[in-house]
């Protein structure tokens, strides 16, 4: 059986200040992803600042991605995700580790991400989706297509606007967001619309759709 494989690490994570502090970012984020989407194969920390789970849905995966993304870049962590959708192994349970086609194209993605952040017009980049061959499910090409757009969305969004763009995602209304930072609701209005936050909103939701 296929599930969504997700793999994501830390850009850059050899070269953080204190890699103590963005563990404990990197671990509060999986913690708050799994008790949210409750994944076939829950996140984990893996080597390193590289972190792993599987979900039921590529739209799971996809919706899980942003979350980890806007979470941790409001803690000054950049991250990168790769997707793969396809069977896996159970090699052992305790402790967990899988192998198989689905792992195999998410690595592949996420190496795609990798090479993209290199150039340019691609340099907002952070999540990418395979699927493995041979294997029915989710367009690459239209699910990449709108992972282009996402992505360049989340980079426009400073860093009060991440704070407007989780709690959004939490499905907090903007009066409820405006009280929570203390702002005025036409403030949080306008980042709405200034920053593109509604279409990442709207984006985000029609992902979620995806089987």
């Amino acid at each position: 059986m296929s599930v969504a494989t997700l793999i994501g690490d830390v850009v850059g994570s050899r070269r953080a200040g204190d890699r103590a502090v963005v563990h404990r970012a990197l671990a509060e984020a999986v913690a708050a992803v799994n008790a949210a989407f409750a994944p076939a194969t829950p996140l984990r920390i893996t080597i390193g600042d590289e972190y792993q789970g599987a979900f039921a849905s590529v739209g799971d995966a996809l919706q899980a991605s942003l979350r980890l993304h806007v979470a941790l870049r409001a803690d000054g962590v950049d991250v990168r995700h790769g997707l793969g959708w396809g069977p896996v192994t159970v090699l052992t349970a305790e402790p967990r580790v899988e192998d198989g086609p689905g792992w195999w194209a998410a690595r592949e993605a996420i190496e795609t991400v990798a090479a993209a952040q290199r150039q340019a017009a691609s340099r907002r980049l952070r999540t990418a989706y395979r699927r493995a061959e041979g294997v029915d499910g989710p367009d690459p090409a239209a699910v990449n297509a709108a992972l282009v757009g996402r992505d360049e969305l989340v980079g426009g969004v400073d860093d009060r606007g991440l704070s407007v763009v989780s709690g959004m995602l939490a499905g907090m209304s903007q009066a409820q967001i405006s009280a929570q930072l203390g702002i005025s609701a036409s403030a949080v209005s306008q980042r709405v619309r200034r920053e593109g936050i509604g279409a990442l909103v709207r984006v985000d939701r029609l992902l979620g759709e995806v089987g």
